[in-house]
């Protein structure tokens, strides 16, 4: 793994990518829409299709937005679960000792009555702040033996422990039901807003739904066109390297050559297994929320893929991004990651020629296509996880 790390990702230019704050990929449907579309509001009072188009694209993305907070806090909630669980059994283990440890008392109590001292008040003795001060004012302290003695100490500090252990497991669950609470907002926003999506593409006739499908054919081709132009870029920058380390070599300078290509053919081995396990997921849905193997979502598929190759990468887009070195987009290599959208809430894996392998959107499958399929100005950073 790379030792550069970047802080979280703002609206800003990262490692020479152009990220805008209003970019979305609405704004290329609405362009290419407006050209097509009748200017004339219509007569019905119903949205035309560039508002529904509008619509659902915003839709989609908060959906998308709102699906890597929840898995964030689904995490967040997994792990405390566990530390509450750890915590209530360290509770209950020191609270059977300290139950032991007050009958033991108790006993040493009743033999100090039997031998001839006052008989102890057995309410007191429970409900006092510590052992040591209830024995010290009845003087009993005096008549202990020294096994007697260690007793009272050791009551003492497990009654001392397990207060602590208890304030701490309460702090535990009140945090633990914050998160959930997070987790039940963020679940009720995705589900939300693909219904609400869902109901705007129902209302359009068949004459709408085909012309979004030839608007969607005119972005692809469009996106296509924008991959091959970076392909070429690439082919002209490996080019360009792989001449300045041949002249480096006869300069005498193989040693540091040969370093970096072992560095690079490191990444590639690892990079053809993480793609390998992404082309194999092609045709399985899109669905929030899931890791696979059956379905995915974007940041899901992503960290399966890398796994497969013996990369751990975290669960969402926001920690993913931060999982890694920031390379330029003309350097972007195989295996990369590339993020979208001001709020980093997309990712792909690159492939290679301006192509990537993801998990697009609800109703959607896993597919192979254009870094583009959005447009250039959504794209926000891409990040070598390995």
């Amino acid at each position: 793994m790379a030792s550069h790390r970047k802080s979280r990702p703002s609206a800003t230019r990262v490692a020479g990518i152009r990220t805008p704050a209003l970019a979305t990929a609405a704004l290329t449907s609405v362009a290419l829409l407006s050209q097509t579309a009748n200017a004339a509001p219509p007569e019905d009072g119903k949205p035309s299709l560039e508002e529904v188009e509008k619509k659902v694209d915003a839709l989609y993305r908060q959906a998308e937005s709102a699906t890597e907070k929840y898995n964030a806090a689904k995490e967040k909630t997994g792990k405390q679960r566990k530390q509450v669980d750890t915590l209530l059994d360290d509770v209950a283990e020191r609270t059977d000792r300290l139950n032991k440890a007050r009958e033991e008392l108790g006993s040493f109590a009743a033999a100090q009555y039997r031998t001839g001292a006052s008989a102890p008040d057995t309410a007191t003795f429970l409900l006092a702040d510590s052992p040591q001060d209830y024995f010290d004012q009845t003087q009993l302290m005096s008549r202990l033996t020294s096994r007697e003695k260690d007793a009272v100490d050791d009551y003492t500090t497990q009654q001392s422990a397990t207060m602590a252990k208890r304030q701490e497991a309460a702090k535990s669950l009140e945090t633990l039901t914050e998160t959930q609470d997070d987790l039940k907002t963020a679940k009720s926003t995705v589900q939300t807003k693909l219904t609400s999506a869902r109901e705007l593409l129902s209302q359009l006739t068949a004459q709408e739904k085909a012309r979004l499908a030839e608007i969607e054919q005119k972005q692809q081709a469009e996106a296509a066109r924008k991959a091959a132009e970076l392909a070429k870029q690439q082919a002209a920058a490996a080019k360009q390297e792989a001449s300045s380390s041949s002249t480096s070599t006869s300069s005498g300078s193989s040693s540091s050559s040969s370093s970096s290509s072992s560095s690079d053919s490191s990444y590639g081995t690892k990079a053809a297994k993480a793609i390998a396990f992404a082309r194999a997921q092609i045709g399985k849905p899109y669905v929030w929320g899931a890791t696979g193997p059956g379905s995915y979502d974007c940041s899901g598929l992503s960290q399966a893929a890398w796994k497969a190759a013996g990369v751990s990468l975290p669960r969402t887009t926001y920690d993913q991004v931060n999982a890694g070195t920031t390379v330029s987009l003309t350097d972007a290599q195989p295996g990369d990651l590339v993020f979208f959208y001001d709020d980093v809430s997309h990712v792909g894996i690159y492939i290679g020629n301006g192509m990537m392998i993801h998990a697009p959107k609800p109703g959607a499958y896993v597919r192979e296509e254009s870094i583009y399929y959005g447009g250039e100005s959504i794209i926000h950073s891409v990040v070598r996880p390995a």
